[in-house]
């Protein structure tokens, strides 16, 4: 109810904004979740996913009119049909580890270089969507409606999370993650599960290329398929810890908090959120592994402990 109230309490465009980045990070963060933090599998080609997504409703939209809300279930369907490609080609050739996160980066590398070269995508000039303000067009006349967009994508994202940590699917999901060959012995169809992980994740990540497009108006190569996207998807869990169901909103908060600080601090120079997004992903591996929310249960337990004592 409290987040309902926000846009009443929170007048300034800039931390509207800032909320809503927030909030579409978290969304990304729990669908790469679902398969780097629940079954194991890390991507680093994310942007595959969620570009395809993004030009998916953008191209619909511009060539044939197609309703943006519409063209959201459009997006999953399209980020979800990549994703069942790049699993089915990846998993049923064992590709684990190393091996999976770079065919992943393959991919929306390949993405991204054809669309830049393809006239349907607009090329590197990238495609603009008309200006066109009205809630059946998911465009609002300031941000609040954006707000409400955002968190409704992040709600379903972590309802979904939840919903598979508590489910025989998930299960063997994490069955998958602590370890593959001997969740295989037991009876695991670690293909068909690994399958539905990451078009589950696809589908999700999908839905937030679309919001992206409809928010800012314009897609193009670089920002659709660039590395950027997959580093700042999949930092989010990492921060906030993996295969949690409130570690992305956690890590979405921080990481773009911190990001925020930095640009005040150094300017926005060009690479530099790179630059800080990798310094924050070594730190972040080698002092606090299980992220903020391992952090927390770790003083949570600490507390019980004493107090029991």
């Amino acid at each position: 109810m409290v987040a309902l109230a926000v846009p009443y309490v929170l007048r300034s465009d800039f931390w509207l904004g800032f909320l809503i980045t927030v909030l579409l990070f978290a969304a990304l963060g729990m669908a790469w979740n679902i398969l780097g933090g629940y079954t194991g599998q890390f991507s680093f080609g994310h942007a595959a996913f969620f570009g395809t997504g993004a030009y998916t409703t953008a191209v619909l939209h511009i060539g044939l009119g197609l309703n943006p809300w519409l063209g959201l279930a459009t997006a999953a369907a399209a980020g979800g049909l990549v994703a069942l490609l790049v699993g089915y080609l990846s998993f049923r050739y064992g590709l684990r580890g190393s091996y999976f996160a770079l065919i992943t980066l393959a991919f929306a590398e390949v993405l991204r270089i054809l669309a830049n070269s393809a006239e349907f995508t607009g090329g590197g000039v990238g495609l603009y969507v008309p200006l066109d303000l009205g809630i059946a067009n998911l465009q609002f006349a300031d941000k609040a409606g954006y707000y409400y967009v955002a968190l409704a994508f992040a709600v379903l994202s972590l309802v979904v999370g939840w919903m598979l940590e508590r489910s025989r699917l998930g299960a063997q999901m994490m069955a998958i993650r602590e370890n593959e060959d001997a969740a295989q012995a037991l009876g695991v169809d670690t293909f068909a599960c690994k399958l539905k992980a990451i078009v589950i994740s696809g589908a999700l990540t999908g839905i937030g290329g679309a919001f992206y497009t409809h928010y800012y108006l314009y897609i193009d190569p670089g920002i659709a398929y660039g590395p950027g996207v997959s580093v700042e998807i999949l930092l989010v869990p990492i921060i906030g810890g993996l295969g949690t169901v409130f570690g992305p909103l956690a890590g979405s908060a921080v990481l773009h908090g911190a990001g925020e600080l930095a640009r005040r601090l150094m300017g926005d120079a060009p690479g530099l959120s790179l630059i800080f997004y990798g310094v924050l992903l070594v730190v972040m591996v080698r002092f606090m592994p299980e992220g903020l929310m391992g952090v927390v249960w770790r003083i949570r337990r600490r507390s019980e402990t004493q107090a029991d004592a």
